[in-house]
């Protein structure tokens, strides 16, 4: 009896403190930017295949995402030149999406910062690699953004980057990729 009691009284109080949201995925939207040493970038979006958050007390205590890499496709190229560009980027070359469709990001950490913002840590998992995320949520009416950078080296994603290639000039293509994303919850 006292241990129904002790779960029962457990069970109510974690649910007064978290609070889980569920990502809308067809309202939200990812937008990914890419750059070469020269002043020439590229940028496209993305779509995710679900995510979830929970707030524990107010602040994000953790969380899921998952990318649908095979969404992947260029937005500022003219319609006949970016299929061609889409398939590298999916290819080995560079993201490998038929072997790694699916990207994610699992929240581990948050703490409040300035504005009602949270600063967030989290595990970024790009062609089954893990490393270590960090990135603002910030909240916008009803919704959130967040922007994240993350070093491609990282995830071997290897073509022209300065990291695994030297003398590539202004060939180079910069390891940093920017992600910024809307979330409607």
């Amino acid at each position: 009896m006292k241990i129904n009691f002790l779960l029962a009284v457990l069970f109510t109080t974690t649910m007064t403190w978290a609070q889980e949201y569920i990502l809308k995925t067809e309202k939200s939207a990812i937008k990914w930017t890419g750059k070469e040493l020269t002043t020439k970038q590229h940028y496209g979006s993305l779509t995710f295949a679900s995510g979830s958050i929970a707030f524990q007390e107010g602040v994000p205590a953790s969380g899921a995402f998952e990318v649908d890499m095979t969404s992947l496709v260029c937005d500022d190229l003219p319609a006949e030149y970016a299929p061609k560009l889409e398939g590298h980027l999916k290819s080995d070359d560079f993201f490998s999406v038929e072997s790694f469709p699916i990207a994610s990001l699992v929240v581990t950490s948050a703490s409040v910062a300035e504005n009602g913002s949270f600063d967030v840590q989290a595990d970024l998992t790009i062609k089954g690699i893990t490393h270590p995320a960090s990135f603002k949520l910030t909240p916008d009416g009803d919704n959130w953004t967040a922007k994240l950078t993350f070093d491609r080296s990282k995830y071997d994603v290897r073509f022209r980057s300065g990291t695994f290639f030297q003398n590539l000039g202004d060939k180079l293509i910069l390891d940093e990729i920017i992600l910024e994303t809307k979330l409607v919850f």
